[in-house]
């Protein structure tokens, strides 16, 4: 299912090349559903070229591998995430931060990805997945899962009250990880999503209630799922003193403007930029160690664009994933 530049998919067929000496040809089962991949199709995100197959939580076995590949041997189940690849040899690179390289490219944007039956990634920044986690449940660990656990990350070990702000797919297992750590979770979710707002005390939030409802009591650090740049400053003024605002989105609308005191008292906004291939192995330490509840909604390949109507009008309940078993 391919993005042209219209805000609908299409169906198409492409021809499956050999894999290049770093990369896995996999035989995709599932493919998670991300925010991100409506920013590409609603036109927030610019792809290099069009067409372009979306998807980045993918979940395959190996058919083939390249002549430098050691890792994942054919028919091993692997994941691959949002990062296709990168330089390897900037100064980010170097220093474990691939997430920031000027040369990266991410899968299902500079390169298809896993809304197909078939994908091409690259060996290096592929993940083995937790045997305990089906192929539908794997799926949403590969991108909601990294992107929710760095978030947590930049909100400080100290932080122990966190506030959850968007309750979908990334903010039902960060909000598992927090309160496997050991914090407590409060839940802010789009006004009246009374189900998300059960899902949260179900996994064990201390409250949960509208975005517009300020916190009950000040929080450490708010993390920020929804794209809402107005959230930013409410997010702002339910934090205690020091705390911690992390924008975890790829893409948001503008903050607006807001009042120095609600920044002052060494209060911190800041942002997540993707993920390193070592978010990856130590998510999935977490994943196999916690046994995370995922709830998910599972389309057909070919209802791809249903499942990206239901995500934009905010009709899914933790994280929508795809069957890629048959094609569209």
């Amino acid at each position: 299912m391919a993005f042209d530049g219209a805000r609908r998919l299409r169906a198409v067929e492409l021809p499956l090349a050999p894999p290049g000496p770093h990369e896995l040809v996999l035989r995709v089962s599932t493919c998670g559903v991300c925010r991100t991949d409506l920013h590409l199709v609603d036109g927030d995100l610019t792809p290099p070229r069009l067409p372009v197959v979306p998807g980045h939580e993918i979940v395959g076995t190996v058919l083939a591998r390249g002549d430098a590949v050691t890792a994942f041997e054919v028919g091993r189940r692997v994941g691959a995430v949002w990062m296709h690849d990168s330089c390897l040899r900037c100064r980010w690179c170097d220093g474990g931060r691939e997430n920031l390289c000027r040369d990266a490219r991410f899968n299902g944007l500079h390169v298809h990805g896993g809304y197909a039956t078939h994908a091409a990634v690259d060996a290096r920044f592929c993940v083995a997945l937790p045997e305990r986690y089906d192929d539908v449940r794997a799926a949403p660990l590969l991108c909601a899962g990294l992107i929710g656990l760095r978030t947590l990350r930049m909100a400080g070990d100290d932080a122990r009250r966190i506030g959850v702000y968007g309750f979908g797919a990334a903010g039902h297992l960060v909000a598992q990880a927090a309160i496997h750590e050991g914090r407590e979770v409060w839940a802010f979710t789009r006004d009246g999503d009374t189900a998300a707002q059960a899902l949260a005390l179900r996994l064990g939030a201390r409250w949960a209630g509208d975005s517009s409802q300020p916190a009950p009591e000040p929080l450490d650090a708010a993390l920020l799922f929804a794209p809402v740049g107005a959230l930013v400053p409410k997010a702002l003024a339910d934090l205690a003193p020091g705390g911690t605002v992390v924008c975890g989105g790829i893409h948001m609308s503008d903050i607006p403007s807001f009042p120095y005191r609600i920044l002052w008292e060494e209060r911190v906004v800041r942002s997540v930029a993707n993920l390193t291939r070592a978010d990856a192995t130590g998510f999935m330490a977490l994943a196999a160690a916690a046994d995370f509840a995922i709830e998910t909604e599972t389309f057909a390949l070919a209802d791809a664009n249903e499942a990206l109507e239901r995500l934009r009008d905010g009709r899914i309940t933790g994280a929508a994933v795809l069957d890629c078993s048959v094609g569209p």
